[in-house]
């Protein structure tokens, strides 16, 4: 079968209709805006934490950055394959958000707890996105959203259990 052509380019036809293919980009930019602010947020805290748990917070932040670091590109390269472009400016992101970042320094109890909330955002975030993604049979952006959720719920459980008596 012959791809159809159109004189701007390529159409493209990869099963999911246009405009489901838009909602779910649009869905995945809110995504991509609440996982590069979770980024920003943990990594500023990496730098700036102190107090006695200072090595541990350091460390687990680190790791987390990290791996919301890694995350992005990947969210940013789906967004790409369903033919719209991601967002990638500081304004883009504080208007696609649902997260609202912190002022200045936090105590190291507040960071913790700033960053579950932050994480819950993100995971229901893309919770939220599964009815489109589900409707229009997206295989790929719903093992995209389960692979973010599986992170953002473990991640939310490891710190929410810092706050613990």
């Amino acid at each position: 079968m012959k791809s159809a052509y159109h004189p701007a380019g390529p159409v493209m036809d990869i099963g999911i209709a246009a405009q489901d293919r838009a909602d779910i980009a649009a869905g995945l930019s809110r995504l991509l805006a609440d996982s590069f602010t979770l980024y920003m947020m943990t990594h500023n805290f990496h730098w700036n934490v102190k107090g006695p748990m200072f090595n541990s917070l350091h460390q687990m932040f680190m790791v987390q950055y990290t791996e919301q670091w890694n995350a992005l590109d990947v969210i940013a390269e789906r967004i790409r394959a369903l033919g719209h472009p991601a967002p990638g400016t500081f304004a883009e992101f504080a208007r696609l958000t649902s997260i609202e970042a912190p002022e200045g320094v936090p105590a190291a109890r507040d960071m913790i707890r700033l960053l579950v909330a932050a994480q819950e955002a993100t995971a229901r975030t893309a919770r939220g996105l599964y009815p489109v993604v589900d409707e229009a049979n997206d295989q790929p952006s719903a093992d995209l959203l389960t692979q973010r959720l599986e992170v953002h719920e473990k991640t939310a459980w490891m710190l929410r259990s810092l706050l613990e008596e």
